[in-house]
Parts: C-alpha cells; structure tokens; sequence
C-alpha cells in the first residue's frame, strides 16, 4: 500500500466533501493528558462529569479505540452568511443573542454524516481498514489532534486558530489503523502578546492565557449547566440565551475567517436577530418543532426558558417584559420560577427607577 498516496487522495476527498482543511496525526498526547489532568484537578470542569468520566483515554486514542495509531483531523467553517451584526444584537437589550454557531443544523450530524462518506471512500482503495468517526461527540482531544495534524494552534481562549479562517469552524476525527505519513510538527502559536480574548470575556472565564474555568464561562452556563445559574453571573450574561461567542468576536484573526457555504448553517427561522419576548411566549411543541434538526433543541424546553428569563431580567426595563415574565410566574417548573422571580425583581426596579 503507497500511504504516501493514499494521505493525498484523503485531503482531495475531504476538501470535495465540503471540509476546508484535512490533517493527519499520530496519537500521541502526554502533554495534553498532563494539563487535562491538572484542569480537573482544579474542578474547572464543573458539573461537566463526562469530562472525567473516561480518564485518560481522552488522551490515549489507542485505549479508546484500540488498533487507532493515526487520526485524521478535518475543518469545516461554520460562520453562517447574512446574519445580523453580533455586536448590534448584543446592544439591544430586548433581542435574543445565540452563538452563531448554533443558528443552523446541528454540526454534529452534518459532519459525522461528511466524515462516514470520507471513511467510505478510503474503503474503496483499502479493505482492510478499521475506523471510528468524531465529532465532538467521544472523549476525544480535538483541539490538540488538530494542532498536531497543522490545522491551527490552541489560541488563549482554549479554541482552535488559523491564519487562513481564524475560528469559526468545526472540528471533526477519524480514527484509523492507517499507518499514514503525518503532518508533523504541529503549527507554532502566533496569540503573541494579544489578550483581547481574555479582556473580551464578560464573566473573566478565561483565567489565564490558555485556561478557562468552564463554570463562569457563559457557554457552560447556558448549555452545560442543569441547574440554577449563580446570582453573582447572571447579570453578566445580558442576552446570550445560548452560548457566547464574545472571546471569537474580539480576535484579530478573524479577520480572515471565511463565511459557510454550507446550506446547513444558513440562520433557521430568524433567530440571528429575534425579540427575548417572542421566543419566550414559545411553548414546548413549538420549541421542539423549531429546533427539530438543531443543537439547540439538546437543553431542553425548561433550561431554554431559565435562560430567556435571565436574559428578560437583564434588559432595559418595559411593561412589555415584566408582562411576559408575570405570565410566567407560575410556571410548572421550579427552576423556571426561581429565574422568573429574579428577573421580575430586576424589571420592577428597572420600571421603579424610570417612573
């Protein structure tokens, strides 16, 4: 078998099938597994259980999947054409932001379902062949794989960077018994001196260059966390009800980011420029009829609404609002109630202070 061809013809399948970047790595990840270790240690992590849950095969493909000596990395971009400005939607107070991300299909089916048919066509030139496919979906080092294979480099903010398309992309594995060549060594860094992602930050999530404490983070929060979100931090989020994408927005590389050309992540339903009201007069089988088919629809009806109401008690003060929280005062869910409270709290001091 010519593996040196083979790597070939995998990049031009994968770029056919729509990825922008393919690279390929060995599997070996000792000092990735050095600060996972030392991030759980430090119960950064939070309530995010899986994150420790398999150990160290995080770190070690080969126990994961045994026979893996090789992985390849893909990128696709994600940043969705014709959407309104973030920085617009974030300043009104009275609109609904959601990590642009998130606006689409659900990535994890659009690139599981590009990265069987890149397995099928490796098949086609070898038969013998083991494989397994991710996409943020195991417990598998993303970020660092694709370092390795020279698709960016870890940027302060924790994410994946790339001179050519900064970070608004996904990431996606295939983990094979291959022997391909690899494409060592991994990309340097070029964050420099930069520290506009850790400034950005509205919660100061990002605690150090290259360290995030996923429980202030707005992302965890919103996604993440099942529970009642902190006092301290709710005022913080404003009117991200799903995810933040603050830390991207600020960073000088993506200035170079290129837009999705995948219909999939076209915005579904307006929601790039939508009213915190009008999403909060949803009801349930119009929730899930809405985010069939997307990321969203994983946090479930109850968390949607604690988020909206959160962000209803940061904005401006209106009769509007308080109506809408009042509607929901007696909500069947418990944790729906506590939020609605809080916000309510927060609007009849807003509506108190302007009258």
């Amino acid at each position: 078998m010519d593996y040196d061809a083979l790597a070939v013809k995998i990049k031009e399948w994968g770029r056919a099938l729509g990825f922008q970047a393919v690279g390929i790595s060995d599997v070996h990840l000792n000092d990735a597994e050095e600060r996972l270790l030392q991030w759980l240690a430090q119960g950064f992590h939070g309530e995010m259980d899986y994150m420790a849950k398999h150990g160290v095969k995080r770190c070690r493909p080969a126990e994961l999947i045994p026979g893996t000596v090789r992985v390849i990395s893909v990128r696709m971009d994600y940043y969705p054409p014709n959407v309104k400005d973030s920085w617009e939607v974030m300043e009104d107070g009275t609109r609904a932001f959601i990590s642009r991300y998130a606006l689409g299909r659900d990535y994890h089916k659009v690139l599981r379902y590009r990265l069987e048919k890149l397995a099928e066509k490796i098949r086609t030139g070898v038969s013998d062949f083991r494989y397994r496919v991710f996409t943020d979906s195991a417990p598998v080092m993303e970020v660092e794989l694709a370092s390795k294979s020279r698709l960016g480099w870890r940027g302060k903010h924790t994410l994946l960077l790339s001179r050519e398309h900064g970070s608004w992309f996904f990431l996606g594995e295939i983990y094979t018994d291959l022997p391909l060549p690899l494409d060592e060594p991994a990309e340097p860094g070029y964050c420099g001196s930069c520290m506009a992602c850790l400034n950005a930050c509205p919660t100061q999530a990002i605690v150090a260059p290259y360290r995030l404490d996923a429980r202030r983070c707005i992302s965890y929060l919103t996604i993440e966390l099942r529970g009642s979100i902190p006092l301290p931090l709710r005022p913080l989020i404003g009117n991200r009800i799903y995810g933040c994408d603050d830390c991207q927005l600020v960073c000088p590389w993506n200035r170079f980011a290129k837009k999705s050309i995948e219909p999939d992540f076209v915005a579904r339903h307006g929601l790039d420029d939508v009213g915190l009201t009008e999403l909060f007069g949803w009801d349930e089988k119009t929730f899930r009829k809405k985010f069939a088919g997307s990321a969203i629809l994983r946090i479930g009806y109850e968390q949607w609404l604690r988020n909206i109401a959160v962000a209803l008690g940061n904005a401006p003060g209106s009769q509007e609002i308080q109506t809408a929280l009042e509607a929901r005062a007696q909500d069947v869910s418990p944790l729906v109630r506590e939020h609605v409270a809080w916000a309510l709290g927060r609007q009849r001091n807003w509506v108190g202070i302007a009258e």
